[in-house]
């Protein structure tokens, strides 16, 4: 074992330590295991069935984004973003745009910034959807991911009408939005709202009573709220631990100010509270999606920028409240066409550190579920 680089870190421990002074095992989680949401591989140290320790080896979808972005146009590096979290696309595309045009020093027309939040907070809806689904199939139940994919496709289909595009959509533009609400689409997004309140209840039938799902979630992969300051933990997982952090309330962006929601917290920092606080979280969303489509004021959605955009020399940082948690943009410019350095803070990837913190003296099986506690997507850890 020691000659593999991969377990360098991973030393084992003398059989002493060890249940019956039995020897200890080292098995690889992936790096094509399904329940890794993404290509993953996860280095476990068991003892039994009961997890010693564990390493995550990462790099297997490594694109280099933030390489391209220094070959690209402050505008033509806005599509790569979407590639990230590709399950949540039109929160990176935001972020980036916000972080330029914090640089630009630019003011975003009211309309513009209402769109921005009636498709993000679709957005998250979609995206705590593809976690709710997989992450109760990773445990054993099959039924809830069909249900939460019919939902998910009503937002996808609003997606499609207002950009062409279901997933990567590229839906806004430096400066605001390339296109206004298609005709009817406020009817539509409210129409979904009607329906969907009564569909998270219908989650939460299904699912927050079972027997085995409470099991297989009460007290597993716990997470004090010192541990989430210590590993940086943001987003649902954080808040999960009882910390009452969300960016859209403390440090508004996009005319959040101008929204009433409440920031759901857990007490117990486990599996089962980051489930309430997500499920709770997308009623919140549903909640903000009613006022900014009634809300929507009439004007412009982009500002007038020059065609070819150089950016003052400076650099500018700013975050948004991701549906994993603060997704911020750091980006630097040169006074040129182009950025000198682009660096993404990504969620997904912050939050997994926190992994063998929570997953030590777990079952092997309880490592799946915590995996899919965390809504990691390896598009963001990687990048």
């Amino acid at each position: 074992m020691s000659e593999n680089p991969f377990y360098d870190s991973l030393e084992e421990i003398q059989p002493g330590h060890t249940f019956l002074d039995s020897n200890e095992i080292v098995l690889n989680m992936g790096p094509q295991h399904p329940s890794t949401h993404g290509v993953l591989r996860v280095v476990l140290k068991l003892d039994g069935e009961r997890v010693n320790g564990l390493e995550c080896v990462l790099g297997y979808l490594h694109r280099g984004i933030e390489k391209i972005a220094e070959s690209r146009t402050w505008a033509g590096f806005a599509p790569f973003v979407d590639r990230l979290d590709y399950v949540a696309a039109p929160s990176n595309n935001l972020g980036y745009c916000l972080a330029v045009e914090t640089l630009l020093n630019t003011e975003i027309p009211k309309r513009a910034q209402y769109l921005r939040v009636i498709v993000t907070e679709l957005c998250r809806l979609a995206s705590h959807q593809v976690w709710l689904g997989t992450h109760v199939l990773d445990i054993g139940a099959v039924t809830p991911l069909f249900y939460a994919f019919r939902d998910r496709e009503e937002i996808l289909k609003i997606f499609e009408k207002y950009c062409g595009a279901r997933m990567t959509t590229h839906a806004f533009r430096l400066g605001g939005c390339r296109w206004d609400a298609y005709p009817g689409m406020e009817r539509e997004v409210l129409q979904f709202c009607d329906v969907m309140g009564p569909r998270i209840d219908e989650y939460a039938d299904l699912i927050t009573g079972n027997r085995i799902w409470q099991q297989r979630t009460k007290g597993v992969g716990v997470l004090s709220k010192q541990d989430c300051l210590d590993y940086s933990i943001t987003g649902p997982v954080a808040r999960g631990s009882g910390i009452e952090w969300d960016i859209r309330k403390k440090i508004p962006y996009c005319s959040y100010g101008d929204f009433e929601f409440d920031i759901p917290t857990g007490t117990h920092g486990d599996t089962f509270d980051r489930y309430m606080v997500r499920l709770e979280e997308m009623r919140q969303s549903i909640r903000i999606l009613r006022q900014a489509v009634q809300g929507l004021p009439e004007g412009p959605i982009i500002a007038k920028l020059p065609k070819v955009l150089r950016a003052p020399a400076g650099e500018a940082y700013t975050a948004i409240e991701g549906p994993k948690g603060e997704l911020g943009y750091f980006v630097v410019s040169d006074g040129t066409t182009q950025p000198y350095r682009v660096r993404v803070r990504p969620p997904s990837f912050i939050n997994l550190q926190a992994l063998e913190k929570m997953a030590k003296g777990s079952q092997v099986a309880d490592v799946v579920a915590i995996i899919g506690t965390l809504d990691i997507i390896l598009g963001e850890v990687d990048r």
